[in-house]
């Protein structure tokens, strides 16, 4: 595993040379796929360094340990505390992005964007996420379809729900499941006073037909009219689709196509994403009672970003890191990965 690690630090190290080489920048074929490695390394590279810092403190506080001086012992070993439940935290991290199983290759994925506390403020700023996510899907080369959408009168999104499909899709986007909020000043505010309002993203790995069978006495389908905001009616034929699982409760709607049966079709496929993403979060449960040093990972309560317009900064709370609001929100999140 150190190895492995190691040898994917190296070569991302070699590609980090190989973007300041002028005859790779000037072969657009050549810096487009250096790019791409590179972006599916990062995040890696970047937690192993974060590892690799805390077991060299590890170390250091070590010798303070055998100190003379017994309050310097005292120091050490509350330091050493901490580093040890940051040591196996990063260790089980990486063992997840390494040797995570089937689901950190997921070519395809489904991306769930709510607007949490904030009113219709809330609601543009979840359009800002879509919209930040679909830039960043399109310079990876990614496919993107909506499978449905509930709108504010203001353009905002209640709640729209994604597909995605392509290399490294989940891989990368997983990370982004949890709070993300945003410090502004709404346009709808007349004495310029800055709002903080929220919204929550779920990433979550689509399963193939044959890893989640659903039979017709396993749900219930509702059949209603479509209707957009304000309550006005999208079309006056019963189009829209609600499909409620019998033993999780779990129910999709959809309602954005025109046919009855595309809704159905969409409706079904998230909902097996969800019935998916449910085992997957108890056997992770069950994993995290075993492993007593895994410590709160994947957890889509987390805040883990904030967006603060005013500064046009972007803090990550996991990454302790910070980077231009525009540039993010121009679909570079390699800033972040």
């Amino acid at each position: 595993m150190r190895k492995m690690l190691e040898e994917k630090l190296t070569r991302f190290e070699e590609l980090e040379k190989q973007m300041s080489d002028p005859d790779v920048l000037g072969n657009s074929n050549r810096i487009s796929a250096v790019a791409r490695e590179h972006g599916s390394l990062v995040r890696l590279v970047n937690k192993y360094r974060a590892f690799k810092k805390v077991s060299l403190e590890i170390s250091e506080v070590t010798l303070m340990l055998e100190s003379d001086d017994p309050e310097e012992r005292e120091l050490a070993q509350s330091e050493m505390d901490e580093l040890k439940v940051k040591y196996e935290q990063l260790w089980e991290e990486l063992l997840e992005m390494t040797i995570g199983g089937e689901d950190a290759n997921r070519t395809r994925c489904i991306m769930e964007i709510r607007a949490g506390t904030g009113g219709d403020e809330a609601a543009l700023f979840a359009r800002n996420l879509f919209e930040m996510y679909k830039k960043h899907a399109e310079t990876r080369g990614w496919k993107v379809e909506v499978l449905s959408t509930s709108l504010t009168e203001l353009g905002g999104f209640k709640s729209i729900s994604l597909a995605l499909e392509g290399e490294g899709v989940y891989r990368e986007l997983t990370y982004e499941s949890g709070g993300h909020r945003v410090q502004r000043v709404p346009e709808t505010e007349a004495k310029g006073r800055i709002h903080t309002s929220a919204a929550t993203v779920a990433v979550m790995p689509e399963p193939e037909e044959v890893e989640i069978e659903l039979s017709l006495e396993d749900y219930r389908i509702d059949k209603f009219l479509a209707s957009g905001p304000g309550g006005q009616h999208v079309n006056k034929t019963e189009s829209a689709i609600r499909v409620t699982h019998y033993e999780t409760g779990i129910a999709v709607q959809c309602q954005d196509e025109k046919s009855q049966h595309k809704n159905f079709a969409k409706a079904l496929r998230v909902l097996k994403t969800r019935i998916y993403e449910r085992q997957r979060q108890i056997e992770h449960e069950k994993r995290a009672n075993e492993r007593k040093g895994l410590v709160g990972s994947g957890d889509r309560s987390q805040r883990i970003r904030t967006y603060n317009f005013p500064q046009n900064r972007v803090t990550d709370h996991r990454m302790n890191q910070n980077c231009n609001l525009d540039q993010l929100l121009d679909g570079r999140l390699n800033l972040i990965f």
